[in-house]
C-alpha cells in the first residue's frame, strides 16, 4: 500500500470565512483568526446574497430594492468585521450575489483561497432535507480544504494538541493524512489515525485488528515518525459513531476527514452522510478535504 507523500508545511495565505451573519457563522471566526496568526494569513470575510425564490409570475426587480438589499448586506458585513481579533491582522470583505454553492467556489478561485472556515447550525434529519445545509453545499463544492465549526463546539482558546484522522482504506487516504500530519508537525500535536471496521464477528477481531494496524502503519512516511509517534485506533462501529466516540474519549482538538464531491440537495444523495453526521455532533472543528 502506498504511503503519504513527505510532509511539507502548509501555506495558508488566504483564509475565506463565509458568513450569513448568524451566531453560528460568527462562532467560526476565532478559529480562522487562530490559524491566520500561525500562518500569517489574510482573512477574507464573505457573504453571498441569496437569489430570489422562483416566482410564478416573472417580474423585474425594482432597482431601488436591489440597491437596498446590497446596502443592508454591506452594512452587516461591516458590523461582522468589527471583531477585536481582526484588528491585528490583514483582512478584507467580499460581497456577491448568488447561491453559495456557486459563489464560494468562484471566490476561492478568484482570490487564491487556501482554506475556508465556516460555522454551521448542524441541521439533521427531516429539517436538513427541507431546509438544506449551506455548510454542506460549501464543503462539498469547495476546491480547497474547509474547516467546519459545528454547533457542539465550545468557544474556548483553540490549541491543536490532538488531531484525529479517520481513514477509509478502500479509497485514497493521502490528501487527508497529508494535511493532518502537516498540522500535527506545525503545532507539535499528537496524531491519531482511525479506521472503522463495522460488522466484524468478535472471534475474528484480533486477526483483523493486526492486519488493519499494519495497513495504517504503512501509510505514515518514515520521516514523519522522527517527530511524532502516531497512535492507531481500530473501532468496530460504523464510521460516524467511531469517529465521534474517538473524538470524545480522547478529547481531540481537530478531526481531519475526506468528503466526496456531491450536491447536498440531490435526492439521490443520502441525507445523512458520514461527514454531515460528524460535523453536526463533533465536539471540535472538522477539517474536510474533498476527494
Amino acid at each position: 500500500m502506498p504511503t503519504v507523500q513527505p510532509v511539507s508545511r502548509l501555506s495558508l495565505k488566504n483564509i475565506l470565512v463565509p458568513t450569513d451573519f448568524s451566531p453560528a457563522s460568527r462562532a467560526a471566526l476565532p478559529f480562522a483568526e487562530s490559524l491566520a496568526q500561525t500562518y500569517g494569513s489574510t482573512i477574507l470575510v464573505a457573504h453571498a446574497i441569496a437569489p430570489e425564490p422562483h416566482l410564478q409570475v416573472v417580474m423585474d426587480r425594482i432597482p431601488e430594492e436591489e440597491e437596498a438589499i446590497w446596502r443592508d448586506a454591506r452594512q452587516k458585513l461591516n458590523t461582522f468585521t468589527r471583531d477585536p481579533g481582526l484588528a491585528a491582522m490583514a483582512w478584507k470583505t467580499l460581497l456577491e450575489r448568488g447561491d453559495v454553492a456557486d459563489v464560494i467556489p468562484a471566490m476561492i478561485a478568484g482570490n487564491a483561497v487556501d482554506l475556508v472556515v465556516l460555522g454551521t447550525h448542524g441541521r439533521r434529519g427531516v429539517s436538513k432535507i427541507i431546509l438544506g445545509s449551506e455548510a454542506e453545499k460549501i464543503y462539498r463544492a469547495a476546491t480547497c480544504p474547509v474547516l467546519v465549526v459545528g454547533p457542539k463546539v465550545e468557544l474556548t482558546q483553540w490549541k491543536l494538541r490532538q488531531i484525529l484522522c479517520p481513514v477509509d482504506l478502500a479509497e485514497d487516504p493521502g490528501p487527508g493524512l497529508h494535511y493532518a500530519l502537516s498540522l500535527a508537525e506545525e503545532h507539535e500535536a499528537e496524531f491519531i489515525v482511525l479506521e472503522a471496521i463495522p460488522m466484524v464477528p468478535w472471534q475474528h477481531r484480533e486477526e483483523t485488528e493486526v492486519r488493519a494496524r499494519r495497513r495504517l502503519e504503512s501509510l505514515i512516511p518514515e520521516p514523519a515518525k522522527d517527530w511524532c509517534t502516531p497512535e492507531y485506533a481500530i473501532r468496530w462501529d460504523y464510521p460516524a459513531e467511531s469517529i465521534l466516540h474517538e473524538a470524545r474519549t480522547r478529547n481531540v482538538d481537530l478531526i481531519v476527514m475526506s468528503v466526496h464531491k456531491s450536491r447536498a440537495t440531490s435526492w439521490t444523495h443520502s441525507p445523512w452522510p458520514v461527514a454531515s453526521e460528524v460535523v453536526s455532533r463533533a465536539p471540535c472543528p472538522v477539517l474536510t478535504i474533498r476527494v
